[in-house]
């Protein structure tokens, strides 16, 4: 076994703050402006010495979200409809220093997965205090518990990747990581496989890229009601263009199937007429809003008797229903996925929930940067040992995050797409990773050059700008 532990961290975490150019709409919410919060590690290793980053959007309206459409706790008052995003914001970010200062108090030695690993509880119980101490009247959601340490999580695996002088997807076998896919998983089905035996070493070297139309966004030219004039597409026909896009990722509102069905309908007659005789692929996104899986059916079966076409175009649905899926053990999927794949997203926080999700009809699963590192690696591994449904999705990423989203996705055999929606709507946070990475943000033919993300670590090298922040 070649010993590449890592063997001393220190860890800084910093934030900067973006508006974006314009508002996004997702799940009844709209979003104007974003926190990256990244992750500076500076470790040394049995193999040498390396600097490590992480970085993630905080997108707290997706992990920590105020009442959902439907839900019962709307009539009676909860918790987090009273909390302000902003607050949310200020107690994950919070949350994230308290786990870092854990990591390095817990001293611990190894490879970054069992570090991460070693954490889970902690991380667990110190939401749980930090909620007490705020007086909150719920718990912070898992969801929001692995937002706050992704970063963290992905610049121990990037530093380790860097003291070793290589790509950490190439850290992943016995040699380097003593442990089974069991002793992570807790699944005596996995005793003796390995995350090499799933995970690639190399990336795939090209992918396409998903464009997200979000709800507020214009089709053509007649929907724009106020021109932004920053010299970037203001029409989903330009952005096409500009990009020469395959892909579409397209928001849809979950509660007005007469306006969801118009959406993607028009949606296709911009993409067919922009670039006619393309191969076009779209997923469908309701962001947990519809009430059923009726709903969904609903809308297929209207696609196909007023658009054919386009319901030829969609190759997979991300999360209908309610996230929380235990509580509502109706919400099946079993019909609608028999049309079309239908994968897990907001209900995916650990192994017992992809169990659940798979009994209760879903294809597969999406996978985030956001959700931690070595989730992404596990949940991964799993998907395509049970030939799952796999799609690797982004937070409206920026910059190193994106990065490292397109890395999972490029490592990971069997996701076909990378999204981006950074580029859209907060291209300022990407101007300091042009250098080298122009083309991951200023998109050619639809797709971007995932063979550049195999160097050492991660593969996007360091921040540009170091450690400092423009708050």
């Amino acid at each position: 076994m070649t010993d590449t532990r890592l063997t001393r961290f220190e860890l800084q975490l910093r934030t900067e703050t973006y508006q974006y150019r314009t508002p996004m709409k997702f799940g009844g919410r709209v979003v104007t402006d974003v926190t990256v919060l990244s992750c500076d590690c500076n470790a040394d290793s049995a193999a040498g010495h390396g600097l490590g980053l992480g970085s993630m959007t905080m997108g707290v309206a997706w992990a920590w979200p105020n009442v959902l459409h439907g839900d019962a706790s709307a009539r009676h008052g909860d918790a987090s409809a009273v909390l302000s995003d902003d607050r949310k914001l200020e107690l994950v970010v919070r949350l994230a220093g308290k786990i870092a200062e854990a990591y390095q108090a817990a001293e611990q030695t190894g490879h970054p997965m069992d570090l991460c690993h070693a954490m889970v509880q902690t991380r667990r119980d110190l939401a749980a205090k930090l909620a007490a101490e705020e007086g909150l009247a719920e718990p912070i959601p898992e969801l929001a518990v692995l937002l706050a340490a992704s970063p963290i999580e992905s610049a121990l695996f990037d530093a380790h990747g860097k003291a070793a002088g290589t790509s950490s997807y190439q850290l992943l076998g016995p040699d380097h990581l003593k442990h089974d896919l069991e002793h992570y998983l807790g699944d005596a089905n996995y005793r003796g496989l390995h995350l090499s035996q799933f995970i690639a070493t190399q990336p795939t070297p090209s992918m396409p890229l998903y464009h997200l139309v979000g709800a507020l966004d214009p089709l053509t030219e007649t929907d724009v009601a106020e021109p932004i004039g920053d010299g970037l597409p203001e029409t989903l026909g330009q952005w096409i263009v500009r990009n020469g896009l395959t892909h579409l990722k397209i928001k849809l509102d979950g509660a007005n199937l007469d306006w969801d069905v118009q959406r993607v309908q028009a949606t296709y007659a911009v993409a067919n007429e922009t670039r006619p005789q393309t191969d076009w692929s779209f997923s469908l996104d309701f962001n947990e809003r519809c009430q059923d899986e009726d709903y969904v059916l609903r809308l297929l079966n209207k696609l196909a008797e007023q658009s054919p076409a386009a319901l030829r175009c969609v190759q997979y649905i991300e999360q209908p229903t309610h996230r929380d899926l235990d509580s509502h053990p109706e919400l099946t999927m079993h019909r609608a996925a028999e049309r079309r794949p239908v994968v897990i997203d907001e209900s995916l926080i650990g192994l017992q929930s992809l169990r659940t999700a798979v009994e209760q009809g879903y294809s597969g699963i999406a996978l985030k940067a956001c959700k931690g590192h070595s989730e992404a690696l596990l949940l991964g591994a799993v998907a395509r040992h049970e030939n799952l449904y796999l799609c690797v999705q982004d937070l409206t990423c920026v910059g190193a995050s994106l990065l490292h989203s397109a890395s999972l996705a490029a490592h990971i055999p069997g996701v076909a797409a990378v999204e981006s929606n950074g580029r859209q709507y907060s291209p300022a946070a990407n101007q300091r990773w042009m250098g080298e990475f122009a083309d991951f943000f200023e998109i050619r033919e639809g797709r971007i050059p995932t063979a550049k993300l195999n160097g050492p670590g991660l593969g996007y090298g360091n921040d540009p700008a170091g450690c400092k922040s423009n708050d």
